[in-house]
């Protein structure tokens, strides 16, 4: 194989690794990467959590033993901002859930399902992230990229106010972040993202007419990975988040968040534009919910 088609390949695998599920607990290697404009990927993937998870954390439960499987589709497509490469991502999720635990030291149980809150992410490559065709692709040599990008998780799911576990939100979730990319030779590459969470309020909590605000949740990752071969790549990731303490009717809840996590990613081929992502996290440091095991595995199709 020559090497334009092996720099293909790595791009392949390249561009599959930015399609995540967006929360805090992000653990996302690779994000920021200088690839052609004009990609579209369509991808699917399948998660699997157990332990002590909410889809809202914040959520006065005690006890909690939830195991949640969520099934996700989405689309991005790149494309050249003011002459850098920039990408647009759009992801719907849709959960199964079945919980246990203790509200007001009663012994509850609850099973959900239904469609979440849809997830959107515009990112752009401010420094070595230069516009590029594929076919210009083999010749970029930029080892150090800026990037930026804003989340958005919008209230598209379900939610009941009169329940206090949902699969929707009912708010408005934003993160602005700023990441550095730096490959350290021609297998290795380290990521550094720091970003923060912003939420609007919920005037439609449980019990059906509370306020529910929550301050900002400030992240932190960082990932090292490596080049197996020219078609495959491994990495460990961390990341912390600290902050997001709630309150109701002005009345905050001790639920302020000071948590890391650990994990691991795999990215192969299966066929010319065909990838497979697997992934495992878990909670390494837990003040406050989040101490939860995650296995997820996704697969992708890209066209230029």
């Amino acid at each position: 194989m020559n090497e334009v088609y092996k720099r293909i390949f790595v791009l392949i695998l390249q561009l599959f690794s930015f399609i995540t599920v967006v929360n805090a607990q992000d653990l996302d290697p690779r994000a920021y990467v200088n690839i052609p404009v004009n990609a579209t990927i369509v991808i699917s993937g399948l998660t699997f959590s157990k332990g002590d998870v909410l889809l809202d954390p914040s959520l006065p439960i005690e006890d909690l033993d939830a195991t949640v499987e969520s099934a996700s589709l989405g689309v991005s497509h790149t494309f050249s901002l003011f002459g850098q490469t920039a990408q647009a991502l759009a992801v719907l999720p849709y959960s199964w859930a079945q919980l246990t635990g203790k509200i007001d030291g009663l012994e509850r149980d609850k099973n959900l399902n239904g469609i979440g809150d849809m997830r959107f992410r515009l990112s752009v490559l401010l420094l070595g992230g230069k516009a590029i065709s594929l076919s210009d692709f083999s010749k970029q040599t930029n080892r150090t990229i800026l990037g930026a990008s804003i989340s958005l998780v919008a209230p598209t799911g379900e939610y009941d106010s009169d329940k206090l576990i949902n699969l929707g939100t009912n708010r408005w979730s934003f993160k602005p972040e700023l990441a550095l990319s730096q490959r350290m030779g021609d297998r290795r590459m380290l990521d550094v993202y720091s970003g923060v969470w912003l939420f609007t309020e919920n005037d439609s909590f449980y019990p059906g007419k509370s306020e529910r605000k929550q301050d900002p949740l400030y992240s932190f990752q960082t990932h090292l990975s490596y080049n197996i071969n020219p078609r495959m790549w491994a990495a460990f990731d961390a990341t912390y988040y600290v902050g997001g303490q709630s309150s109701v009717n002005d009345e905050y809840n001790d639920d302020r968040q000071s948590n890391a996590r650990l994990g691991a990613t795999l990215v192969f081929p299966v066929a010319k534009w065909n990838s497979v992502k697997i992934a495992y996290s878990q909670g390494a440091i837990i003040r406050t919910g989040a101490d939860f095991k995650t296995f997820s595995v996704g697969w992708s199709r890209t066209w230029f």
